[in-house]
């Protein structure tokens, strides 16, 4: 995948990510960061369970992004103290 890719599916994880936890976007910046980070991770956890991970941009990519946001970012809110309402 390109960089602009990882970029868009990034922001998408990102944002669905924040509305799943918290309700409320972390803004555009972080959300980009915690969704891409979040892409990675949930790549990591799919390909140890023996399942593809992050394979393009498409839904099943997305999917595998969006879980591994939610992951991140409630790790992210315990490390920082604010926890997700």
């Amino acid at each position: 995948m390109s960089i602009i890719s990882w970029i868009i599916l990034g922001v998408i994880a990102g944002f669905l990510g924040s509305k799943i936890v918290n309700k409320t976007g972390q803004g555009i910046l972080l959300d980009i960061v915690l969704g891409v980070v979040g892409a990675i991770v949930g790549g990591l956890i799919f390909s140890a369970f023996g399942a593809s991970g992050v394979t393009g941009l498409n839904i099943y990519s997305l999917v595998v992004a969006v879980i591994g946001a939610v992951i991140v970012l409630w790790a992210y809110h315990q490390i920082t103290g604010n926890p997700a309402p």
